[in-house]
């Protein structure tokens, strides 16, 4: 599974962004996709996930309410829709795959795109 990450930039506190990751290669109903992000120096942190096959999400904390994740099965794309970003949302965003089973910890995942970086203004 290849992924290509795309859709970063630099916006202002309260603004909305769109992250784009396509995948290309074999993925199936078990793949879990995944959106994480990295503050320099931080660990790599949960954001968001998705089970491909159906409508199980899952969100971290701080994004909840404001983040969405979703698909689009005909372009084999996965989408992380931010509204109402915030400065602390500043870090580098990467999508990631788990062939089965889901996971908040960035180790579990198998395949990473390169990642895209958001910086929101305050």
């Amino acid at each position: 599974v290849q992924l290509q990450a795309s859709g970063g930039g630099l916006v202002q506190a309260g603004d909305s962004l769109r992250l784009s990751c396509a995948a290309s290669g074999r993925t199936f109903s078990s793949t879990v996709m995944g959106w994480f992000r990295q503050d320099p120096g931080k660990e790599r942190e949960f954001v968001a996930a998705l089970h491909w096959s159906g409508c199980i999400t899952y969100y971290a904390d701080p994004v909840k309410g404001r983040f969405t994740i979703l698909r689009d099965n005909a372009k084999n794309t996965v989408y992380l829709q931010m509204n109402s970003l915030k400065p602390e949302d500043t870090a580098v965003y990467y999508c990631a795959a788990k062939m089965s089973g889901s996971s908040f910890n960035y180790y579990d995942y198998d395949y990473w795109g390169q990642g895209t970086l958001v910086t929101v203004s305050s």
